[in-house]
């Protein structure tokens, strides 16, 4: 038929009823173009889409997968957080320690192009002793429970699911462990298995995990359930009878499958992820990627670090003090935080001064903390005027300067 012929057809001329069913293929509109899609498109079913996050539910619940804030510093050999806000770096029965690390992603690597830029990179030490039964390396994030128990998962429902999806490399091809906790109630474990992995490469990986009627998830701010990448576990924690992508009872000996100890036992090895992800539905979306501005601030409900704090108090008429200095938070805790100083200037910690005499903080004397402010109160070089009014000092100087460490993490 000849394009003046096709012009020629009259409108409506063809009607649904002169298609059958097979005449349309997939192949023949696979190049369907939006130019060619006009007027008020026929209703589909929302059940029909796909790579779409569930409506009216949470969609990423997990804080800074994507590992943009690093409040504390960009590498520590320290067993907890230290680097990358909300994760954990925990390792035991080391001969040398792990190194934790927020890290670059390589341009022009998947996922960089996806828009990924960082990583929490755990980099192995030397462990001479070989692989110890008691031995581990894992990362874990801990979910707020409330944020669950309100997210749409219906988690007592083994038809109602949760999807976790995240990116992975290790220097080292090999299987890796994962698996969720929940901690309400009696403690139900859900270990499963990642593929092996190719030497240095990135992989996404996503898992879905139904619900199960064991499950307690608390409406509180308590953890909920914990996500663990065990990196190795030595075999005081494993067994090979436990069954993968499967809720059971927890039980220590029981967390996973016996671990690979060939990452453990490679000196230097190196592990990273990025881009966690942990969804309502049983399919993975794209990733939600948030701005550093409202990442940061929802991990300030976990943890706050400041240097240098400008704060009002007084001088009693006891020596070498100043009390009752008053710092309202700019974001509202999880709970009653715990509150720590260190004098990191390279002299002497902050100033303190009363107009006359400028005196600086030598430690914490003691501290009253609320979800949102804290009362602080502290010991000085020297003493101030009786009765007067005492002020902190926010100053940029690096001579004199304490770091208040604020922490309220699950």
């Amino acid at each position: 038929m000849s394009q003046t012929e096709v012009q020629l057809i009259k409108a409506d001329a063809v009607q649904t009823t002169d298609i059958a069913n097979s005449a349309v293929t997939d192949a023949k509109i696979s190049a369907l173009t939006s130019s060619k899609l006009t007027g008020a498109l026929p209703a589909i079913s929302g059940a029909s889409l796909t790579n779409l996050p569930a409506s009216g539910k949470a969609h990423n619940l997990v804080i800074n997968g994507a590992m943009q804030v690093a409040q504390r510093g960009t590498s520590s050999t320290s067993d907890g957080i230290h680097t990358v806000d909300r994760f954990q770096s925990k390792y035991y029965g080391t001969d040398e320690a792990t190194t934790q690390a927020q890290v670059d992603v390589a341009a022009g690597t998947t996922p960089y192009t996806l828009g990924f830029r960082k990583a929490l990179k755990i980099t192995n030490g030397n462990q001479t002793s070989g692989a110890g039964t008691g031995d581990y390396v894992y990362i874990r994030y801990k979910i707020e429970a409330q944020d669950l128990a309100n997210s749409g998962w219906n988690y007592t429902s083994a038809s109602s699911y949760i999807t976790l999806s995240f990116w992975v490399k290790s220097s080292v091809a090999q299987t890796f462990q994962c698996r969720l906790e929940s901690q309400d109630g009696t403690k139900q474990n859900f270990p499963f298995e990642i593929g092996s992995l190719s030497a240095d490469t990135w992989t996404k990986i996503t898992k879905t995990i139904p619900g199960n009627s064991n499950i307690q998830i608390d409406n509180d701010t308590g953890t909920g359930i914990e996500l663990m990448w065990d990196v190795f576990r030595g075999t005081d924690f494993t067994d090979n009878s436990v069954t993968n992508d499967a809720w059971a009872t927890y039980a220590s000996g029981t967390r996973t499958k016996d671990q690979t100890s060939t990452w453990y036992t490679t000196n230097d090895a190196t592990f990273e992820i990025t881009g966690v992800q942990l969804e309502v539905g049983s399919t993975a979306t794209d990733f939600e990627h948030r701005s550093f501005a409202v990442e940061k601030r929802l991990c300030m409900r976990y943890y706050q670090q400041y240097s240098n704090i400008m704060m009002v108090g007084y001088a009693p008429d006891n020596s070498n003090k100043s009390y009752s200095h008053a710092f309202t938070f700019p974001v509202e805790f999880r709970s009653a935080p715990t509150l720590t100083i260190s004098n990191t200037g390279s002299t002497a910690g902050q100033y303190v001064q009363d107009g006359q005499n400028t005196k600086t903080v030598t430690s914490l004397l003691s501290v009253a903390c609320s979800i949102r402010f804290a009362e602080i109160y502290f010991n000085l070089s020297g003493d101030l005027t009786n009765y007067s009014i005492a002020i902190a000092v926010s100053t940029t100087s690096t001579t004199h300067q304490t770091t208040y460490y604020i922490t309220a993490e699950l």
